[in-house]
């Protein structure tokens, strides 16, 4: 191929981008009979720069993609686009495959959702060979963390990251950036505390009890008596009753924090599902990591499932950020461009056709039962027009609430949320057509177009109807971007009231009093009230994530000291016997430190529980006072061992790759254990904000600290794997390790 040749010979991807870019447009206009815009030439441009692209619904940001994703293909490196969901990734492997393909490259789609369709580490090797893969966000970072806990340098599966182009940027790096993606192994004992704790919660008062502020919950005084007085402890925050604490935190938190019909939802097998706060899909599969999804079933009364410890954890940001080319697109980044420019580089691409929808003055009311009524009759006006109606409300609640009103005025319609989001594609894509209603959630990665049926721009094209203020303007930007695509026509209108979720849920006297009707109030001061709770809600937003983000910052620079250490002795690495000895020299001198002066029965005890399992009268004969003569007693012990399992295996080599292993699975074994216990640290400290202490710089203290003892704890695992394994080769020469 011409340009790889170019590439090759020494030419940079600039140099060919006019040509490139050239030739891919040709080709989609070849193959799919569409010729990319100016305006979509110019987004293709800066996403190979590295830019979050801002471009407006409808104006054809996958088409767009095929441009960058195919030049930086070119370089024969990892080239992937992230999307919102399979079927998404899915469809645009499927539908810009053959324009890659006739362009000699091939691609593939990372998505495997339905277990029949799942493969093994082969057939994602497979995948990850692609020059362009399609995949989720989900899926990638998944991937990621279970490529870093393969056993052996073969099964792992992807490439080297290099180039990624992340869908619906602002909703990944912004709304999803709060909640570390996790994968639970190893189960714990599992807890009988679940179900007394959560009766316990539900007898506590706010105010009295507990308070509650910017998503965090926390007891009183009067709440941690009423505590130690229920189950009958001296100290609700001692060691000793860490696990009732630990339990009722998670039960606090279930029943004040997490919202049923915006968090979760329990399918119709009583399963609690988590929602997608951007989009409202049902996350299938994904659970809350500490023991915070059992506290939840047991609110709900579900069947408690297993509580397993957390084997790796990393966040969308981390992930990205991992990329030496990074770049996005979404249709409002904008609006969050002063916290997404404190990383990387926004541009706002202009819309290929002016603006021709008209976004009409927010109706506001006291009671949501008259905003109710405003948008419901507002939509039985417009559908008696004809017009394609789209309500988009921001709970599954909501949606329900308002297909109920519309039965009763007897307009058929469709309703769009994680109970039947498998129709999503075929119900956004007749939302368009003369006469149709459709409710939904948020609109956020719908990832369809709404194209207007034949006579409908006519008659003002589609009419948007939100119901409620949303979390925040860039939701509220992604649902009135729906009318108006390629300079149709079309109408975007909010109903708000007092009692919507983002005022309700901060409490406010004053709020009570307007909507029971002891206080009256202008619809100008209402906006302002909802406006500034709106606001407010987006600036403890912004805090949390940069919370969550300082708590992986911490997590980020151990998990890749880990990682390379693992993947040094994945590819063949292995620790020469003078490090070995080292390793075994510290460990002796802090056993020495540790205990003085040891008697014999402390001497033999180190030795049988670290070293061998053999003893001999030389070490009953030693001082006890003479702590250099027992450590040069213990040294020898130490190189004894190692020659005697060398004279098992048979020779240098095999001692090598039996230290490599006999290592791996002592990293392995520790950095379960670690990340399991920062995830629970972070629910720790959170509590700690109450005594006027900073929970990052905690968090960051007890990290340090919880790390340091991990190295402690790792040395002396290593050693004593070495030491204590029992070890043979069969007759096929294959390694057979029974560690200790």
């Amino acid at each position: 191929m011409e340009f790889r040749e170019r590439l090759h010979a020494g030419e940079s991807l600039d140099d060919l981008l006019p040509e490139a870019y050239a030739a891919i447009c040709e080709a989609d206009f070849r193959i799919l009979g569409k010729a990319p815009y100016d305006v979509q030439v110019l987004g293709g441009i800066a996403m190979h720069q590295g830019y979050l692209a801002e471009m407006n619904t409808g104006e054809g940001k996958t088409l767009m993609a095929t441009m960058p994703l195919y030049l930086n293909a070119l370089t024969g490196k990892s080239t992937i686009l992230v999307t919102a969901n399979g079927y998404l990734a899915e469809r645009d492997a499927e539908e810009m495959g053959p324009v890659y393909r006739f362009m000699g490259l091939t691609v593939a789609a990372g998505t495997q959702e339905e277990e029949e369709r799942s493969v093994g580490n082969e057939g994602k090797k497979e995948i990850y060979q692609a020059d362009i893969v399609y995949t989720t966000h989900g899926g990638l970072a998944f991937d990621y963390l279970f490529n870093n806990l393969v056993p052996s340098a073969e099964e792992r599966f992807m490439r080297e990251f290099y180039y990624v182009i992340i869908d619906e940027a602002d909703s990944v790096l912004l709304d999803a950036a709060r909640m570390p993606l996790v994968i639970a192994g190893a189960p714990r004992v599992q807890s009988n505390l679940y179900g007394m704790t959560d009766f316990f919660v539900t007898t506590l008062e706010e105010g009295r009890d507990y308070e509650t502020k910017e998503m965090a919950v926390w007891f009183t005084e009067e709440g941690i008596k009423y505590a130690e007085t229920f189950f009958q402890i001296d100290n609700f925050y001692s060691k000793d009753h860490f696990e009732i604490n630990r339990h009722v935190t998670l039960a606090l938190r279930a029943h004040v924090l997490f919202e049923k019909g915006k968090d979760y939802m329990v399918s119709e097998e009583g399963e609690v599902e988590l929602l997608d706060e951007g989009s409202g899909r049902m996350l299938k599969g994904v659970k809350l990591h500490g023991g915070q999804h059992q506290a939840l079933e047991a609110k709900e009364q579900a069947e408690i499932s297993r509580e397993t410890r957390s084997m790796a954890s990393i966040t969308y940001q981390s992930l990205f950020l991992m990329f030496p080319k990074m770049a996005g697109m979404s249709g409002t980044m904008s609006d969050a461009s002063y916290e997404l420019l404190d990383l990387y580089k926004v541009l706002i691409i202009p819309p290929n056709r002016p603006l021709q929808r008209k976004d009409l003055k927010d109706c506001f009311f006291v009671r949501a039962e008259e905003q109710y009524e405003a948008a419901i009759n507002e939509t039985v006006a417009i559908h008696k027009t004809g017009r394609p109606v789209l309500i988009v409300a921001t709970t599954i609640g909501q949606t329900e609430l308002v297909s109920k009103l519309l039965l009763e005025e007897s307009i058929p319609h469709c309703v769009l949320n994680a109970n039947n989001a498998f129709w999503e594609a075929e119900m956004i894509r007749e939302a368009g057509q003369m006469g149709a209603v459709t409710v939904s959630t948020s609109m956020a990665g719908r990832g369809t177009d709404i194209r207007l049926g034949e006579g409908v721009k006519e008659l003002g094209g589609l009419a948007v109807i939100g119901i409620g203020r949303m979390a925040n303007s860039r939701q509220e930007r992604q649902a009135r971007g729906r009318a108006g695509r390629q300079g149709d026509p079309g109408t975007s209108r909010f109903f708000v009231s007092l009692e919507d979720k983002i005022v309700a849920e901060k409490k406010l006297k004053q709020v009570k009093k307007y909507i029971e009707g002891k206080k009256r109030i202008s619809h100008r001061k209402i906006k302002r009230l909802i406006n500034r709770m709106q606001a407010l809600g987006e600036e403890q937003a912004v805090s949390g994530r940069k919370q969550a983000a300082a708590y992986d910052d911490v997590l980020k620079y151990q998990r890749e000291l880990m990682y390379a250490a693992r993947n040094h002795l994945l590819d063949g690495g292995t620790l020469p016997a003078s490090t070995i000895m080292r390793i075994a020299r510290e460990n002796i001198r802090s056993f020495l430190e540790e205990c003085k002066s040891p008697n014999v029965h402390q001497l033999n005890r180190y030795i049988l529980d670290n070293l061998s399992y053999r003893l001999d009268k030389e070490g009953e004969a030693l001082s006890q006072e003479d702590s250099a003569a027992v450590e040069l007693y213990l040294l020898n012990l130490v190189m004894k061992g190692l020659e005697e399992q060398k004279k098992k295996l048979g020779g240098k080599q095999e001692m090598n790759e039996f230290v490599r292993v006999a290592t791996l699975s002592t990293i392995d074994n520790i950095w379960v254990e670690q990340v399991d216990y920062l995830q629970q640290l972070q629910f720790a400290v959170s509590g700690r904000a109450t005594a006027q202490r900073n929970p990052v710089f905690e968090y960051q203290k007890e990290a340090l600290k919880s790390f340091r003892e991990m190295e402690r704890t790792a040395k002396k695992e290593i050693i004593r794997n070495i030491l204590l394994s029992d070890v043979f080769t069969d007759d096929k020469g294959k390694l057979h390790i029974l560690f200790p």
